[in-house]
């Protein structure tokens, strides 16, 4: 990352016209501003919403806030296989994929496919959304990305390998920590094996820094604007690295878009491997294109 990093802004997004993005979680917060933005510097964006309402709502107060956008809206619930493969089946062209589920820390329940809702929104989801669509984003002309958001809440909790499918009894900032974890491994491990093949699609991560949560941390806390900032430059900027994670450049909340701290076991090839073979087990999407790069065959 150029030393100027810590000064872009949205203004330093590159021209992506004839470009397509995927966002998820875009219909508010900070997917809503990644969407945004994207659309404003020329990309044609699709915004991948749980409530299909509100959507709706996000695409029409997008296209009053960017005349002419090339936008559209269409029903993503990450915590349901059925409801990732069926919005997968018809895209057929597709530049970037922006992950953005790393969001609070939920409480606890399962997802549809009886998964734990932390683990199967924040990482299992992803993982085959990005799964489904990487013969697409492998078909895209130069460029391509995937980026996943993460957040600092990692550090709070390292990855038990053995039980990505359950969360009953861990502590709910651990339990978040650990799906967290996931998102930075996941990213780690598509990004070795994306090298491996001699792929130029680039798998990196962000994290936007402090969310608001209360008036103690609000000094501290980040708009969805700023904080979009880092997942934006993940997403466009030039000079960006496979397996980066970028955040905040000051103190891991303000600033501008820098390399972020992660926690060793993020960046663990082994762990890593299991990972990816758990978590192919679990949701049925498997990677053949990646096959090659599988050490476990």
């Amino acid at each position: 990352m150029t030393p100027s990093a810590s000064r872009w802004s949205a203004r330093d997004i590159p021209d992506q016209r004839g470009r397509v993005a995927v966002v998820t979680g875009a219909d508010s917060g900070l997917g809503y501003v990644v969407a945004s933005e994207l659309a404003r510097h020329g990309a044609r964006v699709v915004l991948a919403c749980r409530r299909a309402r509100r959507g709706r709502e996000a695409v029409a107060r997008l296209v009053g806030e960017v005349p002419g956008a090339d936008v559209e809206t269409r029903r993503l619930d990450l915590g349901d296989l059925a409801s990732v493969r069926e919005f997968a089946a018809p895209i057929d062209r597709l530049d970037l994929l922006v992950n953005n589920a790393g969001g609070p820390a939920r409480p606890y329940g399962t997802t549809a496919d009886g998964f734990g809702t932390r683990m199967g929104v924040h990482h299992l989801g992803p993982f085959a959304l990005t799964g489904l669509l990487l013969p697409t984003l492998l078909a895209a002309p130069p460029g391509a990305r995937v980026v996943t958001v993460s957040s600092m809440v990692h550090l709070a909790g390292n990855l038990d390998l053995h039980a990505l499918d359950g969360e009953r009894g861990q502590r709910r900032r651990t339990a978040h920590g650990r799906s967290l974890s996931a998102d930075l491994l996941f990213t780690h491990t598509l990004a070795r094996r994306l090298r491996a093949t001699g792929s130029d699609v680039v798998a990196a991560a962000a994290h936007p820094g402090r969310a608001p949560v209360g008036p103690v941390t609000r000094l501290l806390a980040r708009s969805a604007e700023a904080g979009a900032l880092p997942v934006l430059h993940a997403a466009t900027a030039p000079d960006v690295a496979p397996d980066s994670f970028t955040g905040p450049s000051f103190a891991r909340w303000r600033g501008g878009p820098a390399p972020a701290r992660r926690a060793p076991w993020t960046r663990d090839d082994r762990a890593g491997d299991l990972l990816w073979a758990e978590s192919a087990r679990l949701t049925g999407v498997t990677y053949p294109e990646l096959k090659g790069a599988d050490p476990q065959g």
